[in-house]
């Protein structure tokens, strides 16, 4: 039995909560079951210098896990830097694939991720959230996101294939994917064989079943604008 009794292919109880942040441009609480990511969007009114003269926007971002969200406490100065760089570049490049960058001309949304609770799947709660955040951002420049961005992790345990990995399930998967989505179709996927190879029509069928979970997330991401 999974967690919350789920089926193989069923995801986690997914809440993205807006206005949690007053000071920011944009703020979300991602929530996939017990994993809580706060997502705030800052706006800025500068460009990276490498664009000054460019007539682009930016998007960026920054990931970070707070010292109690795991099972034991971790330095503010993670350890695992590497891993926090690695996460902070696929957010960053996940939105920006959402942001038209030439109408952002001369401002700068920077997402901060921090993971509050980590339960497994923070960096897609990190994309999911952050695209809702920058999404309020760009509405204070009389903008819109130029498409939906979502993110969905997925995996084979035990022979199986699931949906939506909690830690205890991803800390053992013998396949690890994460796929960054977009109505349309995928922005980026991550897939690696954890414990021996994985065959095109594994990877064919989890990627169906993260397309289907895509445009759940999509409806809820829609449905917190709306809230907000």
């Amino acid at each position: 039995m999974r967690p919350y009794g789920r089926k193989p292919l069923e995801m986690r109880p997914l809440s993205l909560a807006t206005g949690v942040n007053p000071y920011a441009e944009g703020s979300c609480l991602a929530s996939f079951g017990q994993t809580q990511v706060l997502c705030t969007a800052s706006l800025e009114d500068k460009v990276p210098g490498w664009l000054d003269g460019g007539g682009k926007g930016w998007v960026t971002a920054e990931y970070a896990m707070l010292p109690r969200s795991t099972h034991t406490r971790t330095g503010r100065e993670h350890r695992n830097k590497g891993r926090a760089q690695e996460i902070s570049r696929l957010i960053g490049r996940s939105l920006r694939m959402a942001a038209d960058l030439p109408a952002l001309a001369g401002h700068t949304i920077r997402l901060d991720c921090d993971v509050l609770v980590a339960d497994g799947g923070t960096r897609c709660a990190s994309i999911c959230g952050g695209w809702v955040a920058l999404a309020l951002a760009m509405k204070k420049l009389g903008l819109a996101p130029s498409r939906q961005v979502a993110a969905i992790s997925l995996g084979r345990i035990a022979g199986e294939l699931r949906l939506d990995l909690c830690y205890a399930e991803d800390s053992t998967a013998e396949l690890d994917l994460n796929l960054v989505l977009a109505p349309e179709g995928l922005v980026e996927v991550q897939g690696t064989g954890e414990d021996g190879l994985f065959s095109p029509e594994e990877l064919a069928l989890l990627v169906k079943a993260g397309m289907g979970a895509g445009r759940e997330i999509f409806a809820a991401q829609l449905a917190a604008l709306e809230a907000a």
